[in-house]
């Protein structure tokens, strides 16, 4: 009786120590976007300088503002940058509101948006220069101007 109370305590107490969290990193991988977001057009197209999509864009900025980059950089919201899931880093993208037919170029250093629905974060300073603020997220047209792959 000793025994097995002993052997319970022990039991409860290493279940009390491990937390039923599932933690997952937010990474970028083929398989992993597959799973939460379905495939992805650009995976299914090479895309080429000069490919036209239309994307799904949001913006983001001071919540990660000084925050570190996927690949590396610091996000500085002044700046024109964005985040896409698959797109190589670097590369450079025109996006365009078409209601005001305002453009902006923008490279991609940074993965996401993780939100399902949404293809293509900007940076604050991007989002203003479009007029997408107001509207918080919103289909444009985004033209790939150089890709490095």
């Amino acid at each position: 009786m000793i025994r097995i109370s002993g052997i319970l305590i022990i039991l409860l107490l290493n279940l009390g120590c491990s937390s039923n969290v599932q933690y997952k990193t937010k990474g970028a991988s083929k398989d992993h976007l597959h799973q939460r977001y379905g495939k992805s057009d650009v995976y299914e197209t090479k895309v080429k300088n000069g490919d036209e999509f239309y994307f799904v864009c949001s913006y983001y900025g001071k919540k990660f503002h000084g925050r570190q980059t996927a690949n590396g950089e610091i996000f500085d919201m002044n700046k024109l940058t964005c985040a896409h899931k698959t797109l190589p880093f670097n590369t450079r993208l025109e996006v365009t509101n078409e209601d005001n037919e305002k453009s902006v170029i923008v490279r991609v250093n940074d993965r996401g948006p993780f939100v399902k629905g949404r293809d293509l974060d900007l940076s604050k300073a991007a989002a203003q220069e479009i007029g997408l603020i107001p509207y918080g997220f919103k289909k444009l047209k985004v033209r790939i101007l150089n890709n490095n792959e």
